[in-house]
């Protein structure tokens, strides 16, 4: 990221949150500490018609570019962080502050397949870009933060999930179930927090029963390693797989404010999933740890198997495991 101005503007990426919340119907689960569940069903015949809706088999995740990837598993097709500049282009944060983007994706969106939902970590550009603000369905659901859906009510988007850590949304589509709940992450340490948008992590449950699911997903979103992280795995015990938000970003070359290498392989061991996939990384000029920080550690921790490596429009596939 070409940085402009002083400190005291870049702090000023606290203004690019928003401030209205998208009115959904919700109801109190039963502890008080659970969160709030949100009801989203949507239609049998959506995206992949063709597919069995609660087949069991394989499902893949295909890597896209920086935190964008496509999730195929029971009949959904989920998009994270939809992000399909170009290289050379550039992200607006606003106050004199860009970021270059160094990579292509891997598909354009228009090129996509249908998509039932999206699942959007925090409302900074290079996670939704101003060409999909402009070019993305208005009507599909978002699963993402309180500020950022209410950032995208302001855009035209009518269908934003915004929860709060803990809350949930449940989605029916035919005969298949998919829960995605909000768990803590964070994007700077102490008194940059404030000055920077919030962000969930995701917790992707797919299977009709909550306490044991076919497949449990885990997306870290953009954040860095504190205490609240290791509430996760008491919640969300035996994850599948985890998508790990790399990069090592600096603001100003100074302040980190995603993991690097070595904050990626700490999350490994507080989550402890079965196998992992970094994304978010060496796509803007602003990462500042490479891919290569995060396989040296993981080789130095004895993880190696445990790590897949996906190049861009490069796909893994799963298989539900027995629990």
């Amino acid at each position: 990221m070409r940085f402009q101005g002083l400190l005291g503007r870049a702090v000023m990426l606290a203004a690019l949150t928003g401030l209205i919340n998208v009115n959904v119907h919700a109801q109190q689960s039963a502890s008080a500490t659970a969160g709030q569940v949100y009801s989203l069903k949507l239609p049998a015949g959506g995206a992949n018609a063709g597919t069995r809706p609660a087949d069991q088999g394989s499902g893949s995740v295909q890597f896209i570019g920086t935190a964008t990837v496509l999730i195929r598993y029971q009949g959904f097709t989920i998009l994270t962080d939809p992000n399909f500049l170009h290289k050379g282009e550039k992200v607006h944060l606003g106050y004199g502050l860009t970021s270059t983007r160094l990579t292509n994706p891997a598909i354009d969106l228009d090129k996509l397949p249908p998509i039932d939902l999206v699942v959007l970590s925090h409302m900074h550009e290079d996670h939704f870009d101003r060409f999909v603000q402009t070019h993305l369905d208005k009507n599909i659901p978002i699963v993402t933060t309180k500020e950022a859906s209410e950032a995208l009510k302001k855009l035209g988007f009518t269908r934003g999930y915004g929860l709060s850590k803990w809350d949930a949304v449940e989605v029916e589509k035919g005969d298949a179930r998919l829960r995605i709940t909000a768990v803590p992450g964070r994007h700077g340490k102490d008194g940059m927090q404030a000055l920077l948008p919030s962000v969930m992590g995701s917790v992707l449950d797919f299977g009709p029963h909550v306490g044991t699911p076919s497949y449990r997903m885990y997306v870290s979103g953009d954040t860095l390693i504190y205490d609240d992280l290791k509430n996760i795995p008491q919640r969300f015990p035996g994850v599948d797989l985890a998508l790990l938000h790399l990069g090592g970003t600096r603001i100003l070359s100074t302040f980190k404010v995603t993991m690097d290498g070595k904050d990626g392989v700490q999350l490994m061991q507080i989550i402890q999933p079965r196998h992992a996939i970094p994304i978010h990384y060496d796509d803007y000029d602003v990462f500042k740890s490479p891919l290569s920080d995060f396989a040296r550690e993981v080789k130095a921790a004895g993880l190696d198997r445990q790590v897949s490596y996906l190049a861009h429009g490069e796909t893994y596939t799963f298989k539900p495991n027995s629990r």
